[in-house]
Order: C-alpha cells, then sequence, then structure tokens
C-alpha cells in the first residue's frame, strides 16, 4: 500500500527556517523549525538549513514527499552564476530585503517608466535598485559573468531543480515584473543585462522534479514535484483561511499587512499579487517585533509583558524602526527610529515599544483603505508576536476591531498545502 502523499512546506523567514508537512486533508503531520546555520545572507545556509531540517524528520514522513514548495523574504536579493554557484567574496552575499540603495532610487524610477512609477520597484527600497547596486559592484568584480539575479526563495527552488532560470511571480514584483500584462515594466526587458532576469511562473505551478543532487541531500524522493511558493507573508495569509472583511498581520520580525481584495492595488510600498484567484494586497514595514530583541529577552518579553495594562495608554509615542529606513506605510529610506525617552520601567518601555508597533500597523490599514482595499472588519494576527495576549489586548484598543491571535497558522503549513494542492489536481 502506498503511503498517503504529503506536501511539504518551507519557509525561510527573517530570523530562521521552518518546514511543515501535510496531509491531503489539510493535517499537519510534521513541523520543525532552526536558526540559519550562517548568517542570514549567507545563501549556503538557507540549502544547509533546509537539508538539517529535512533530515530531522522521520523516515517515513520523507519517503512520502509528494511536492515541496519554498516562500521567502520578499526582497532579498543576490547574485549567482547560470548554474546556481555563488561568487567569491562580498557579492557572495544576498543583499537583505530591508536594505534600501538610495543611490539607485532614480535609476531605477527610469527603468519602470510611467507605468511603473507606483509600485515597489520604482522605490529606494525595492528589488530592483539593489539589483542596480549588485549590477554595478559586479561590473568592477574581475570575476567573469554570465550572472543571474534571483530572490530568496528562487534561488533554492532552483537548487532544487538543478535549473536555475525560474522565478515565482509574486518574488518578483518588486523587481519590476508587472503581473497585469505579464512583462517586466518599462525598459527593463531591453536594457544589455536583462538576460540576468529570471523567467517568470505563477504561484503553485508545478515545476518538475527534484533534481539528483537535491534528492539526495534532502533524502526525498526523485519523484517529489518542486511547485513555485510564494513571497514568506502571503504564505502565511494562505494557511490562516481568511474570511470576508478579515485582515492579517504577521508578527514576525517585521510587520506585514495582508488582505484579500477585488481589485489590485499600486503606491510605494505596496505589494499585490493574485493568489487562488483573487488579489492579495499589503504591505511590510521594517519595523517589527525583531527590534524588540534588542533590548529584551523572550523571557523578559513573556514577563513584562504581564505586567502591561493594555487598557491604558503608556503615554508616549515611539517609532520602532530597527534602523533609519521604512517601506509601509512610509516609503522613507531615509526615516528614522524614534526609540526615546526611556521610562525607568521596562514594562513600560516595552508597552510603549508595542503601541509604537500597533501605531504602524493602524496607519496600514488606514493606507491600504486609502488605496482602495475594502475596509478590514477583523484582524487575524499570525507569526511569534500573536502568542502575547496582551500585545493582542492593546492592538485591538488602538485598531479600534477585534483582534484574533492565530500563531498556530505558518507560513510553511501554507506552502506544504499550496504544493500538495498543485499535484493533488493534475
Amino acid at each position: 500500500m502506498l503511503p498517503e502523499p504529503l506536501g511539504l512546506g518551507v519557509d525561510l523567514g527573517t530570523s530562521g527556517l521552518r518546514l511543515a508537512a501535510v496531509n491531503a486533508a489539510g493535517q499537519v503531520v510534521a513541523e520543525l523549525s532552526a536558526d540559519y546555520p550562517a548568517a542570514f545572507e549567507d545563501p549556503r545556509g538557507w540549502r544547509d538549513g533546509l537539508g538539517a531540517l529535512c533530515h530531522a524528520l522521520p523516515g517515513d514522513l520523507r519517503t512520502a514527499v509528494a511536492a515541496i514548495a519554498i516562500d521567502g523574504t520578499s526582497g532579498t536579493l543576490l547574485l549567482c552564476h547560470p548554474d546556481g554557484s555563488l561568487a567569491s567574496g562580498p557579492l557572495a552575499a544576498a543583499l537583505p530585503y530591508h536594505l534600501a540603495c538610495p543611490e539607485q532610487a532614480e535609476a531605477a524610477a527610469a527603468l519602470v517608466g510611467e507605468a511603473g512609477a507606483q509600485t515597489p520597484a520604482a522605490s529606494a527600497s525595492g528589488s530592483l535598485a539593489r539589483a542596480l547596486r549588485l549590477l554595478e559592484q559586479a561590473r568592477l568584480c574581475p570575476e567573469p559573468g554570465p550572472w543571474l539575479l534571483r530572490h530568496q526563495a528562487d534561488w533554492l527552488m532552483g537548487w532544487l531543480l538543478g535549473d536555475w532560470r525560474w522565478g515565482e511571480e509574486g518574488n518578483n514584483l518588486r523587481l519590476g515584473w508587472d503581473q497585469h500584462q505579464r512583462r517586466w515594466l518599462g525598459q527593463l526587458a531591453q536594457q544589455p543585462w536583462s538576460a540576468v532576469l529570471p523567467e517568470i511562473c505563477p504561484s503553485g505551478q508545478p515545476l518538475g522534479c527534484l533534481g539528483g543532487e537535491a534528492a539526495a541531500a534532502l533524502g526525498l524522493p526523485a519523484t517529489c514535484m518542486v511547485v513555485a511558493g510564494s513571497t514568506d507573508a502571503s504564505a502565511a495569509v494562505l494557511a490562516a483561511d481568511l474570511q470576508e472583511g478579515d485582515g492579517a498581520t504577521v508578527l514576525g520580525t517585521t510587520l506585514v499587512l495582508k488582505q484579500f481584495s477585488d481589485r489590485p492595488l499600486q503606491g510605494p510600498g505596496i505589494s499585490c499579487q493574485r493568489v487562488g484567484g483573487r488579489w492579495l494586497v499589503g504591505g511590510a514595514s521594517n519595523a517589527g517585533a525583531g527590534v524588540l530583541r534588542r533590548w529584551f529577552s523572550d523571557a523578559q518579553l513573556a514577563e513584562l509583558s504581564r505586567q502591561i495594562d493594555p487598557r491604558r495608554s503608556s503615554g508616549l509615542a515611539l517609532r520602532p524602526l530597527p534602523r533609519a529606513g521604512e517601506r509601509f506605510p512610509i516609503d522613507d529610506p531615509l526615516l528614522e527610529p524614534l526609540l526615546e525617552p526611556r521610562p525607568v520601567s521596562d514594562a513600560l518601555y516595552l508597552q510603549a515599544l508595542l503601541e509604537g508597533l500597533a501605531e504602524i500597523e493602524r496607519a496600514g490599514w488606514q493606507r491600504l483603505e486609502q488605496l482602495g482595499a475594502p475596509p478590514v472588519q477583523r484582524v487575524v494576527s499570525l507569526g511569534g508576536g500573536a502568542r502575547n495576549p496582551q500585545w493582542r489586548a492593546l492592538r485591538q484598543r488602538l485598531l479600534g476591531r477585534p483582534v484574533l491571535n492565530r500563531p498556530q497558522c505558518t507560513a510553511a503549513q501554507g506552502m506544504a498545502r499550496l504544493a500538495l494542492s498543485a499535484v493533488i489536481a493534475r
């Protein structure tokens, strides 16, 4: 008797990797997580971390995996050779999603033209600006090309396939892909370096079976199908099963807002991609729970949170950015953090930081509604921050709408369901 087929989902998050296996009934049969074994910007850590998680799965589950899909941080970009190998020296590192390249903003805007002026690709915070910086560095590098530009999830997907030509649609919007016209914006396709751009495929498309190297390294069946994934925030929303009027906030290292809309939205810092036949719109702030770890451990966060009365304001107005620069709801690469004054009470300071994050969230929902998204009636919280009941109550007060915590819904689960549905539908 053949084992029940499983879908395997991989989440390349900002703070680590997560892997989930689900069956055809949508039940999670295994879920594992780990820190990156190297710096976040080192792509070899993504590959090696995935291998370690796969081998931590029981053997009977690994042999039942029928499909795998990967999500990654939207905007983390690298240069590689056509065979996926990395450059030497500084060019071997990816440029992370939060890195703005203001010196390339004007050139990026000129490349996408008027039609792309309101897209993330025209921003200093977009992948296109990072791509231009990488290409400029490559021209000064003695190492010969040719080169490819690939986002985090696309590079690892290429390793799974042994073929690095593909780029998933949602992961490449910030690079200048126009999902409405299904082409690159402006003059991107006419550049002398246009061959570095990926061949775009939609989320959920089966692309082929695992390559021999990846199958051996992961201990997965050679018949396992590789399915185009998504961005990390969109993957979490897929796991949450949003209802009409719901919005989703991912309370991870960064703060991400997502909701379904009847029509696409455009604007600096706005993400918009088609998922399951509907438009999933939103934005990602550089602020998030990650900034809290600058001062507090997990144990301290739990203890200090219990001392917070979420019904009362701290009286402070902070902007808890981890560094200068913001993507959403304000697109400003020079926006400075506001982390002072710091009161004597650690609990009061934590409350003020949480209120600052809630104010960014409130402004984010307001921004999406201004651009034409339907008003959000209820907020579903995902990610590690969704385990904090005081933060939920505080956010509910400041947002003025019900907030539900669903920390059990993870991006890896969303990818696992997407992967399995793609092969079952065939």
